[in-house]
């Protein structure tokens, strides 16, 4: 084979530099945060980085070149080490019957309250929206403006919403919403943060099923890219970096939480972080992520910077089996809504 013109050596050098970064990321979720903190910021920009390969692995086949086999070998150990971010049909036309439940999770930044979105009536599109899907459990993050109207959510007989007025100002209010009764309630709280976890143990039919809804801390970044721009670099990675060891911690204690109870468990919510974290891994640990089982598409919950990431995730334990996954693209919140159907496997 030729070889390479010097213009193909300055691609093949940025392509090798590429290739180190994009194989240390494949590690970031093995290790734990703690171990390397600064390394786990790379899991935010791990799709960049896969999309970067491809582009280079279809260039090096253009031209004819044996350098594909570089990036090429990293997007194999990428795809059946971690998994991909983009699915494609996964069998969402599974006959649905039996006894089978939905599972909505959101991320309503407070039913725009604050009025981050230039729509009217956010509030009531919201709840519109979840009646017209209807799921048999709901999980809201940054919720409290729906507590303002006592006919909210009417149509569930039980709830569980962390919010007392006056007393939880500031914090960040999650609530579970069921049509099944619910047995017991509490919350995993985040030592100096905002953002907590709650759970609730719901009756389904002679099973008890306990329900986390997590909501961890945020990078508190403005997806937009001028906002990026004015932040000195420095500075953004070591916030980034002290966010990622919050998270660690966070899912720890959520995970210690789980392990203490035999109930069959959902976890879901906002996680603030994307698949390829180690952050994702610890928290998911045998759990089946429901994207990855029955969804398609980019499973996108979040747009930073106008590129589709995932960073809400509805996982169930293996007793579990995952009949459908829906990403929705109404534009309600900064996040997108996602439901789950699942039903429990015959013992």
């Amino acid at each position: 084979m030729a070889k390479l013109s010097p213009f193909n050596k300055v691609v093949f050098f940025i392509n090798t530099i590429l290739a180190l970064v994009t194989f240390i990321a494949i590690l970031v979720p093995f290790v734990p945060v703690t171990a390397i903190p600064a390394l786990s910021v790379l899991s935010l920009i791990f799709p960049l980085l896969i999309v970067l390969n491809f582009l280079f692995f279809g260039y090096w086949i253009l031209v004819g070149k044996r350098n594909f086999l570089l990036s090429g070998t990293l997007l194999l150990f990428w795809y059946f080490f971690l998994g991909p971010f983009f699915q494609f049909s996964n069998g969402n036309g599974h006959e649905i019957d039996g006894d089978t439940f939905s599972i909505m999770s959101f991320n309503a930044r407070s039913f725009n309250d604050l009025k981050q979105m230039d729509v009217e009536n956010v509030d009531s599109l919201i709840l519109n929206f979840v009646a017209q899907k209807d799921p048999d459990i709901l999980c809201f993050q940054e919720c409290y403006y729906a507590m303002k109207r006592n006919n909210a959510l009417s149509q569930y007989k039980y709830k569980f919403v962390d919010y007392v007025y006056g007393k939880h100002s500031g914090k960040v209010i999650q609530a579970i919403y069921s049509k099944y009764p619910i047995a017991n309630v509490d919350s995993v709280d985040f030592p100096n943060s905002s953002n907590k976890a709650i759970f609730a143990d719901i009756l389904f039919n002679k099973d008890t099923i306990r329900v986390y809804n997590l909501h961890l801390q945020s990078f508190r970044i403005v997806p937009e890219l001028n906002t990026i721009k004015n932040e000195q670099s420095s500075r953004l990675f070591a916030k980034s970096r002290r966010v990622m060891l919050k998270q660690y911690e966070q899912v720890n204690l959520v995970r210690a939480d789980m392990e203490e109870n035999h109930f069959k468990k959902l976890v879901v919510g906002d996680f603030n972080n994307t698949q390829y974290s180690n952050v994702y891994r610890t928290i998911k640990g045998g759990m089946q992520d429901t994207f990855l089982e029955k969804g398609q598409g980019f499973g996108r919950t979040y747009d930073l910077l106008g590129f589709p990431i995932r960073i809400d995730y509805i996982l169930a334990d293996p007793e579990f089996e995952v009949l459908t996954h829906q990403n929705f693209s109404e534009k309600l919140s900064d996040h997108y809504p996602i439901m789950a159907t699942l039903r429990l496997k015959a013992e």
